[in-house]
């Protein structure tokens, strides 16, 4: 169980893989899509391991990224949602509020008008449905590190995570589901539902339990999320590989596409940033609070978003594609945001 005297040592710093986490994408790519156009047949034949239209390689390999983050989330901590309630007011606002709808109203301004002559119009729906489902989905075990390099409150960004998931097991299906409609996507409802409970109810439990167990047997929850990190590192670079071997063939032939993905992305991580972070300069809330408050929206739960986009439009789909690009800028981006809120730091109340 938590204790508020002890701050837990989620994240000791950037390691090597998360401080090279673009690098490391950026290599799964090339190989994806060198091993795409040189054994096509091989990603056909994983393509058609399914089980309830759900990919049973793709599966395995999410459930391997998200279960060591889900270990991480100590509910116990929502005793204290009414200690310092002004960021966790913030998080919830810009996360469930105005990110998932700004994400959307990006994506169909760019792909519907912006670059509307570039791009088939069947496939910019799918860019679309990729982006929309990054937007639903606030960050989780990445915000741990970017928090601890602010210097933020360890305890508070625990709270918040763990509202986040909570409210996300409710909301992430009713908000994807509105939104793909309201672009005029259909929505499998079966499907997503499914995926929701996949990769977001079982891994949530899973971690749950196993985490109670560790307490119980005096285990140090820490050691064991450490220990698994590589299995999850391991997933996240794998299912990168399939995708882009699924999409290689048209990657390379119009490399554009991935630019074109990628700048909706940027700009409603720099936007969301600058809304959550001064709304709370705006409210004085203390900058150990307010920096984590404002990383955790801008920063996304890129394995669940691949998950589902998977799940709902299959392994070679441009939804699973965009969601993969959004891995591809997360830290550069994130990185640059930790710099600024570090340099602002005398902005704020401590």
């Amino acid at each position: 169980m938590l204790v508020s005297s002890r701050k837990p040592n989620l994240a000791a710093g950037l390691g090597l893989f998360e401080k090279w986490l673009s690098l490391w994408v950026a290599l799964a790519i090339l190989a994806g899509l060198l091993l795409g156009n040189v054994a096509p047949g091989v990603f056909a034949a994983l393509a058609a391991i399914e089980y309830a239209s759900v990919n049973v390689p793709v599966a395995l390999l999410i459930w391997a990224m998200i279960f060591p983050m889900m270990v991480a989330v100590d509910f116990s901590s929502l005793r204290r949602v009414g200690e310092k309630p002004k960021g966790l007011v913030l998080t919830v606002a810009v996360n469930w509020l105005v990110k998932p709808f700004t994400m959307a109203g990006l994506a169909v301004l760019f792909f519907e008008t912006v670059f509307a002559g570039l791009i088939d119009p069947a496939d910019a729906q799918q860019y679309i449905a990729g982006l929309i489902l990054l937007g639903a989905a606030p960050c989780t075990a990445m915000v741990f590190v970017w928090s601890q390099m602010t210097k933020g409150d360890p305890n508070y960004t625990l709270v918040q995570v763990s509202v986040n998931d909570v409210i996300m097991v409710f909301a992430f299906a009713p908000i994807v589901a509105f939104l793909l409609g309201v672009t005029d996507i259909s929505v499998p409802w079966e499907t997503l539902l499914l995926s929701v409970l996949l990769y977001v109810v079982v891994p949530l439990i899973a971690g749950a339990l196993t985490r109670r167990a560790l307490v119980r047997r005096g285990g140090a929850v820490e050691e064991f999320t450490a220990a698994l990190k590589p299995l999850s590192v391991i997933g996240l670079l794998l299912t990168v590989v399939l995708l882009f071997g699924f999409q290689g063939r048209v990657i390379v032939e119009d490399p554009l596409l991935i630019a074109l993905i990628a700048t909706p992305i940027l700009i409603q991580s720099y936007a969301i940033f600058a809304i959550a972070y001064a709304a709370a300069w705006a409210w004085r809330v203390s900058f150990p609070v307010a920096a984590p408050c404002a990383l955790i929206g801008t920063s996304n739960f890129f394995e669940l978003a691949v998950a589902v986009a998977i799940g709902l439009f299959g392994l070679g789909s441009g939804a699973a594609l965009a969601t993969v690009v959004g891995v591809l800028v997360e830290v550069p981006v994130m990185l640059s945001l930790v710099a600024f809120a570090n340099a602002t730091r005398s902005r704020f109340p401590e």
